[in-house]
């Protein structure tokens, strides 16, 4: 099929990547005009062969887990390779959550540009960043995407993952922009058309769980907070004294996600085994029965 929507994952965030399919599905009503793919982890030997080695992020080096929440991002480049370089792909984090029809994305106009997104907030928006968390992407023009040779040449120390992730190696003539509606960080609106719960500490199905990400290994004098969180990694390795997952501060959020994951069990798409065995793994919080027993229906 010429329309492909491409969602990452990981062991960690596998729940959220059937939830965020179960949401395209249900709020699309061209379902038979594209397809979906998840891509997980363990599918990508490339990411598997590079386990425990050091690459380069942000000027520094990095080791390579596949135990970190968010290990499945270099895959967000894989599509067009995926596809052959033809037709379109949305690609997509297992965090983000639609509430309008992604046909509407997938099939807009693109004034011949590769690659549609929109900026980061915050400072590294300010910096440049672009967020690659959501892409429309132009498969036919995105040739020069090898992932292969482009991921392993962070390990040649060649290539920064930060400058690759924020798409500081491309060409910004062929770079467009969306409504930031299609990649909305963590603000539910009317207008939003895909929610993104991108505040990992305050991701609505992990309240309460030990954080099991890592935080950027950034290194500035100010504010303090980047030297002690190096010290403290060194001194006790990635999670220990990272705290907990907080209650996330928006409950229309929380009934979204819920929500959806409650429509998820009413189909079978997930299974009350299923959801216990994802609490043992502390990837979704221990209270999550209750939180649904709560949670009202979303609207049609």
């Amino acid at each position: 099929m010429d329309y492909c929507v491409f969602i990452q994952a990981n062991d960690k965030q596998h729940l959220g990547a059937v939830i965020a399919e179960y949401a395209l599905r249900r709020n699309s009503k061209h379902n038979d005009k594209f397809d979906i793919r998840v891509m997980n982890y363990d599918d990508f030997p490339a990411l598997r062969a590079r386990e425990g080695d050091y690459y380069l992020r942000d000027g520094g080096k990095r080791q390579w887990v596949r135990d970190d929440l968010q290990s499945f991002t270099p895959t967000r480049f894989l599509p067009p390779q995926l596809m052959n370089y033809q037709g379109r792909a949305v690609v997509i984090d297992p965090d983000v959550f639609a509430r309008a029809d992604i046909w509407e994305l997938l099939s807009r106009g693109m004034q011949g540009k590769a690659i549609l997104c929109r900026p980061k907030s915050g400072a590294k928006g300010r910096r440049g960043c672009l967020a690659t968390s959501v892409m429309l992407l132009d498969n036919a023009k995105l040739a020069h995407w090898k992932f292969e040779e482009q991921f392993n040449a962070m390990f040649d120390f060649e290539r920064d993952y930060m400058q690759w992730v924020c798409l500081k190696y491309e060409d910004p003539n062929t770079i467009g922009f969306f409504e930031p509606e299609w990649n909305d960080f963590d603000h539910l609106s009317e207008k939003t058309r895909m929610l993104h719960t991108t505040k990992r500490k305050h991701q609505p199905w992990k309240t309460g769980l030990p954080v099991d990400f890592r935080a950027a290994d950034t290194f500035r004098l100010f504010p303090p907070k980047h030297w002690i969180r190096r010290a403290r990694r060194a001194l006790f390795g990635d999670y220990v004294l990272a705290g907990k997952y907080k209650e996330h501060p928006d409950p229309n959020q929380v009934d979204f996600f819920f929500g959806l994951l409650k429509e998820c069990l009413d189909k079978g798409i997930v299974t009350e085994a299923t959801l216990r065995e994802e609490m043992a793994h502390n990837h979704i919080r221990h209270d999550a029965f209750e939180v649904l027993e709560r949670t009202p229906p979303l609207a049609a």
